[in-house]
């Protein structure tokens, strides 16, 4: 990895550090501070912002892993890492999407550029369903785009709701098409999430949808999360970026899958 520039933003500069940590199994805050050119006491205040959100673990003179995957980092890290390819898939993923339709954005790095995408759009009338507390607020200023807001318990990383509330709310509802972000993606123990919660929710969103797009870069590709959503063949359609292995691509389209590459 090549040394950033020094004028890197506070989250930018904290998601590379969160990067380096996983990567080398430790990081000191001295090395921390001369990779990005600023001062031990700079860096020390990074540290303890990204231990209070678990995305590290503070130790004597620097950090080390987490316990648990790199998937369960704060949301606003989570969105920073692979942004260009996120955005364009986001974009993509937008432009399936009609006027008057009912859709599904489950909570994710990817489905909230789907959100930012639907903000540059003019729309006569759209209901979007969504338990990611992130992308309601940020469609809830548009006034043709009616928000439904799942319920359950609030996963403050990922800025998400499952659980029994969003579950039983959900069950009532119907929609033409849902957007799903995942953590891992394999051939054969299927799409996966960290959280079992999340795992029976997103099962849900697909059992309620018509169409199911999912939405992914790369990196996901390969990837066993904890908790199994559904074989690949479930889903309809597949945006990712363009720099994705034809393996895992030509895996999807064995099974079913129209793939978008962008």
């Amino acid at each position: 990895m090549t040394s950033p520039s020094p004028r890197l933003l506070v989250e930018e500069r904290r998601r590379l550090i969160v990067e380096l940590v996983q990567q080398h199994g430790r990081a000191t805050v001295e090395e921390l501070a001369g990779r990005f050119k600023t001062s031990p006491v700079t860096i020390r205040t990074d540290l303890e912002a990204l231990a209070r959100n678990a995305a590290i673990v503070r130790s004597h003179g620097g950090a080390l892993p987490t316990r648990t995957r790199a998937n369960d980092t704060p949301q606003s890290i989570k969105e920073k890492h692979r942004q260009p390819q996120k955005r364009r898939i986001g974009r993509a993923a937008a432009k399936l999407i009609r006027d008057g339709e009912t859709i599904i954005l489950d909570s994710g790095s990817t489905t909230i550029e789907i959100a930012l995408a639907l903000r540059d759009r003019t729309w006569s009338e759209l209901t979007v369903i969504t338990n990611g507390l992130h992308i309601a607020l940020e469609l809830s200023t548009i006034p043709s785009i009616r928000v439904i807001m799942l319920g359950g318990l609030l996963r403050p990383n990922s800025h998400s709701l499952a659980g029994m509330s969003a579950e039983q709310t959900l069950s009532q509802l119907s929609a033409d098409r849902l957007f799903l972000g995942v953590d891992g993606i394999d051939s054969e123990v299927g799409v996966t999430t960290l959280d079992p919660q999340e795992a029976a929710l997103n099962a849900l969103m697909i059992r309620v949808s018509h169409e199911v797009v999912g939405v992914f870069d790369a990196s996901k590709f390969g990837q066993r999360s904890l908790s199994s959503i559904a074989p690949v063949s479930a889903l309809n359609v597949a945006i990712t970026e363009k720099g994705a292995s034809a393996k895992y691509v030509q895996s999807m389209i064995d099974s079913g899958v129209r793939v978008i590459l962008v």
